[in-house]
């Protein structure tokens, strides 16, 4: 797998996904649309990984879309954008069906599709000065990256409106404060943190953990009585497996229960 605006690694069943254009402030363009995909696809088919740790190299997570290769595309701008997020939005959607949890680790800012693509990591780790912005009206845009999906879920329609049209920006602990964001750490262990936090879910019953993630967002979207028909098949397919039987023993005995993905 050859990437150029990413790196990646696999090591205690973490896959460390690192955006890795710092000098362009990790900017969302083509050839890291083309590379996100490329990496999400190696995620969902290595049964080695569990779960995945996502940082940035540099001092911002990810500025927003690349507006420097949106201006050099001049009049074909429409179709670089089309054909961008082909990648971009497949990746995402793939992310999110995948039974792998996937943890974002924000510092310094995430803004337009920085905050896009954020929103849409099952959990957040952000810096204590990190700043949030939608921005994409301030440069004629709508909003894109999924972002209508996501963040409206995380902090409701008023709030998304809120941050869409005035591009208000919010600080590390306003965001907390709404729900865009798990938890807010010192800005030098951002990076640990994510990777911790991905390394315990790794840990767990990979069906556990995995299903449990497509049973919340599943409840999210169900009827009451399709969401609880769901978790039925889920927990009982839980049940059903070796690391299920022995989680409940290891919870009666009363001792750390031992995981092999069975």
């Amino acid at each position: 797998m050859e990437l150029n605006t990413i790196l990646y690694s696999v090591s205690n069943n973490v896959a460390h996904v690192r955006l890795n254009r710092p000098d362009g402030a990790n900017a969302v363009s083509k050839a890291f649309a083309t590379d996100f995909r490329e990496v999400v696809r190696e995620i969902e088919w290595d049964d080695n990984v569990r779960a995945v740790s996502v940082t940035a190299e540099g001092k911002v997570f990810c500025a927003g879309g690349d507006l420097k290769e949106f201006h050099e595309a001049g009049t074909g701008l429409a179709k670089h954008g089309a054909d961008l997020l082909t990648d971009f939005h497949a990746a995402i959607y793939k992310m999110n069906r995948m039974p792998k949890p996937f943890v974002a680790g924000v510092r310094g800012a995430a803004g337009g599709a920085g905050l896009s693509l954020m929103s849409a990591f099952d959990l957040a780790i952000a810096g204590e000065s990190t700043k949030f912005t939608m921005a994409y009206t301030r440069a004629g845009m709508t909003p894109d990256g999924t972002s209508t999906y996501f963040i409206s879920r995380h902090i409701g329609v008023r709030r998304m409106l809120d941050l869409t049209l005035t591009n208000r920006v919010l600080s590390a602990t306003e965001a907390e404060a709404w729900g865009l964001v798990n938890r807010v750490v010192p800005d030098d262990e951002v990076d640990q943190a994510t990777a911790d936090l991905a390394t315990e879910l790794a840990a767990g019953a990979p069906y556990a953990v995995g299903m449990a993630k497509r049973v919340v967002y599943n409840g999210a979207d169900q009827s009451l009585e399709a969401g609880g028909e769901f978790e039925g098949v889920t927990i009982t397919g839980a049940m059903a497996t070796q690391d299920g039987q022995e989680g409940i023993a290891a919870f009666v005995e009363k001792r750390p229960p031992t995981f092999t993905g069975r």
